[in-house]
């Protein structure tokens, strides 16, 4: 059986995603997998050793350039993939959606219209699945992949789980310590009412005896990681990292703390301690809760259906809780 799954962006959801790989393969592991993914989030895929191959489109590209060159182009190359017994469309979105019927297949499956935002990306799959949209998003991937291809997977299973993000780049990190704990902090995030003060990170340094990263990815969030080393001038400030090299760096520390943004949900992936710290988004359904990985809401009450970018209730969440937990998780570090 030959099957492509669809997830385009963004990166913590394709990491959310990307948890049913080792399902699939663990109760049936010869059905062969292919991804569609946005061409900027190839590298967190391409080393995975249960993904066949690796397809990307550029859709973010067209609508950025507002080209119907470049979309006719994309469209057309997807028209052009082999045969799948199966599509399935993990996004549900109506982009998403449309791409998964313009593939050639037997079948295209995804969300139904009472379970997804955009309600009219139901009408491209031939069978739908039906979640509640606000449910933990780790448990809506793993049960729309068991209910498309009828696995008797059982979500305690998730305890157990296996690290599946993968790089072949090994470096050495210069910022790691070899004698104190290691600690990333990730301060960034795509809406600034997602972002946890960045005085408030130079304070958890200040109260933790460890070795201090601090992560960013475009120029706005080094200059929140330059504040936080101001304030702690013993934080290491890391380099722009790819997401494979990214994906090392998180593998080898000993703990990550950040808000709700992609790379706080590697540690998640590869089995890493970490705290994710959420105001204006939810933190029951946008975060996989374990042990080792824990979060920390504020007091605000999120609507998943209606996301309030006013809401900047992270600022509220106390530092001695975030040192509270960082302290315990030190203790059980892998």
């Amino acid at each position: 059986m030959k099957i492509a799954i669809v997830k385009l962006s963004a990166l913590g959801d394709i990491v959310h995603s990307m948890i049913v790989l080792q399902i699939i393969k663990k109760y049936n592991p010869e059905i062969l997998i292919d991804w569609v993914v946005e061409d900027s989030y190839k590298e967190l895929l391409e080393f995975h050793p249960d993904i066949n191959k690796v397809f990307t489109v550029r859709i973010r590209k067209a609508k950025k350039k507002k080209s119907l060159n470049i979309l006719f182009k994309e469209l057309k190359k997807i028209r052009r993939l082999d045969s799948y017994d199966l599509v399935i469309d993990m996004q549900g979105l109506i982009k998403s959606a449309f791409i998964s019927k313009l593939i050639p297949s037997k079948k295209t499956l995804g969300f139904d219209k009472n379970s997804i935002r955009e309600k009219a990306a139901s009408i491209f799959y031939d069978k739908s699945f039906n979640i509640k949209y606000d449910e933990n998003i780790v448990n809506r991937n793993v049960k729309l992949i068991k209910f498309a291809l009828d696995l008797p997977f059982d979500l305690n299973e998730l305890n157990t789980k296996l690290p599946f993000l993968f790089s072949i780049h090994r470096y050495t990190i210069q910022e790691l310590s070899k004698t104190k704990k290691n600690i990333l902090l990730i301060p960034g995030a795509s809406k600034t009412s997602k972002r946890y003060p960045a005085q408030s990170f130079a304070r958890i340094a200040h109260s933790l005896d460890a070795n201090f990263l601090v992560l960013w990815g475009n120029a706005d969030e080094e200059s929140i990681a330059n504040e936080i080393q101001y304030s702690n001038p013993s934080a290491h400030i890391c380099p722009k990292l790819s997401i494979a090299k990214l994906v090392f760096l998180i593998s080898q520390v000993d703990l990550v703390i950040g808000s709700d943004t992609g790379p706080t949900h590697f540690a998640w992936a590869l089995n890493i301690p970490s705290i994710t710290l959420f105001g204006s988004t939810p933190g029951y359904r946008n975060s996989y809760e374990t042990e080792i990985n824990k979060i920390i809401e504020s007091e605000s009450k999120v609507d998943p259906y209606n996301l309030n970018r006013n809401d900047f209730s992270i600022k509220t969440i106390q530092v001695n809780e975030v040192v509270k937990i960082a302290n315990y998780l030190l203790t059980v570090s892998i």
